[in-house]
């Protein structure tokens, strides 16, 4: 289910053409006299607006893992909330959906400040009075993480959080994707990070370029040791053990207090079940869990047609809804 999930043919002729919107996460440093100063790091995002976006919920989406605003599955859900009366923000990660040159840095699983940004900004430049943001795999330990750190000073704008199959757990997901089984997924990520990584360096040589980078990249074999080599030596972090500990969201879903959906599909290749047997998540009344039999990752087609065909997604809708005031106004 997870291959045909990314295989399936789909349209969605009922979601209009985006304008894209740019949010800077971290702003340009002066260097010192005679020296360069860092640029800063633009967000793009691929926005749906309302004809009156200030009277509407405002959702935005975040992809996984190598992926992008323009995939499936966030068209997929941006096309459902749209019609069901949702602005929609498609944002991208740091570097993906061809946004390397408007960062020098690389993006993780930790930089949930990225996203805190981009809801801070949505409410105090834009004045949206509802917002829900919604992850998917990498993008949903990115959420559930930034949920958790606001914690009880989380604005109360930001209405609800979904995560749907969340590496909340980084080192076991990174663990069960190096499994044999599982070759081709870890084929797929490790090639498409290796490109990305190439064409990064030659954008910014003075960062990327020393040190034996081309021999460190043909030494990487699977996602872990991709973090080990360049994750973790490039985003500050002691090695990838270090940088799964201290990323995974695990660590903050006590202090969740949006309410907040998770769904996961038991038979997940990469995505072990078993990481959400945690009293955390079992004992927070803010969350609810969703654990169907099937599911794949990011996948869960059903055998329904129409707007059910891809089961997630009308759940994240159907969620927000649920939560929404403005949704119910006339």
């Amino acid at each position: 289910m997870t291959i045909a999930g990314v295989l399936w043919r789909r349209r969605f002729p009922q979601l209009p053409a985006s304008e894209p919107r740019f949010f800077e996460v971290e702003p340009a440093t002066a260097g010192r006299p005679g020296t360069a100063g860092r640029p800063g790091t633009q967000l793009r995002g691929d926005a749906h607006w309302q004809s009156e976006p200030q009277g509407r919920p405002t959702l935005v989406l975040l992809h996984g893992l190598e992926g992008s605003s323009d995939s499936g599955y966030m068209l997929g859900t941006a096309e459902k909330a749209y019609t069901a009366g949702f602005n929609v923000v498609r944002l991208n990660q740091r570097n993906c959906g061809g946004t390397e040159r408007l960062t020098p840095t690389l993006y993780h699983s930790g930089r949930s400040a990225d996203f805190r940004t981009v809801v801070i900004e949505l409410i105090e430049r834009d004045r949206l009075r509802e917002i829900f943001v919604a992850g998917f795999s990498m993008g949903g330990n990115l959420v559930l993480k930034m949920a958790g750190e606001f914690g009880d000073s989380a604005p109360a704008e930001l209405r609800g959080i979904a995560a749907v199959a969340p590496c909340l757990d980084l080192a076991a997901c990174c663990d069960a994707l190096c499994e044999p089984r599982n070759f081709i997924y870890n084929r797929h990520f490790v090639t498409s990070l290796k490109r990305r990584m190439s064409y990064k360096a030659g954008l910014f040589p003075e960062i990327y370029s020393a040190n034996g980078l081309r021999d460190d990249l043909a030494r990487v074999r699977n996602v872990r040791d991709f973090d080990e080599a360049i994750t973790a030596r490039f985003c500050g972090f002691e090695g990838a053990a270090d940088y799964y500990a201290r990323s995974s969201a695990m660590h903050f879903l006590e202090t969740i207090r949006r309410p907040t959906l998770i769904l996961t599909a038991q038979d997940d290749p990469f995505v072990p079940y078993g990481t959400f047997d945690r009293a955390a998540l079992r004992e927070n009344p803010n969350i609810q869990f969703v654990a169907p039999q099937h599911g794949g990752h990011c996948a869960f087609i059903s055998r329904e047609g129409g707007a059910e065909r891809f089961w997630a997604e009308a759940r994240i809708v159907e969620f927000c809804e649920g939560q929404s005031r403005q949704f119910r106004l006339p």
